[in-house]
């Protein structure tokens, strides 16, 4: 298998669970500053022109980071990073789409918008870029207080959901444009997630 990759919360999912799941793919990198993302040849690959792709061995692409990391643990060992039991799926589901759409979006949105790192290629809107600044960290009591009765997001078992809200909040710190408010219970499950190997895994 072959991983085409550039870097990015959405590839540093990826990479957290292959470390997980204790697999090992080639990695290729894509220039998308340069538009190799959008480029003809790796557009015929993955329509959706988004990085991280998986290739197969047969030629098969999956596009999408969290499709990608579906299948890799259908593939690997252990613990299902989607749950194990129909409820803990639902619950898994409950928490990543959280995490997804009330936190790591708005931190993309106001990334993109304020910094114009894409400009060149989308239309960036500074002010909804502000917006999504003040939306971003409104949405952390939800989860310090879930975290207060959960060890991890979904419940007691790590899963993709604490893979996106962990990745989300390093994102957010290293590109600087959101204020994050301390919250004990999700610095003490924070402090939980980077002692896991997986999560310094490049």
């Amino acid at each position: 298998m072959k991983l085409y990759e550039a870097p990015s919360p959405n590839a540093r999912r990826v990479h957290i669970a292959l470390a997980e799941k204790g697999i090992e793919v080639e990695r290729i990198a894509v220039d998308i500053r340069g538009g190799e993302n959008i480029g003809a040849d790796y557009l015929a690959k993955n329509p959706g022109g988004r990085v991280p792709m998986l290739e197969l061995d047969d030629g098969t692409c999956l596009g999408e980071s969290v499709a990608i990391t579906r299948y890799l643990d259908a593939l690997g060992e252990g613990p299902s990073l989607f749950g194990d039991t129909p409820l803990s799926q639902a619950q898994v589901e409950m928490w990543h789409r959280r995490a997804e759409l009330n936190f790591l979006l708005e931190v993309a949105g106001a990334f993109r918008n304020i910094t114009g790192f894409f400009k060149d290629r989308e239309t960036c809107v500074e002010a909804w870029g502000v917006v999504c600044a003040e939306k971003a960290p409104k949405a952390l009591a939800m989860f310090d207080e879930q975290l207060a009765k959960t060890e991890f997001l979904a419940g007691n078992q790590f899963s993709i959901a604490d893979i996106t809200m962990g990745v989300a909040l390093d994102f957010a710190r290293s590109v600087k444009v959101v204020e994050l408010p301390e919250m004990p219970n999700i610095k003490r499950w924070q402090v939980g997630l980077n002692a896991r190997p997986s999560f310094s895994a490049g």
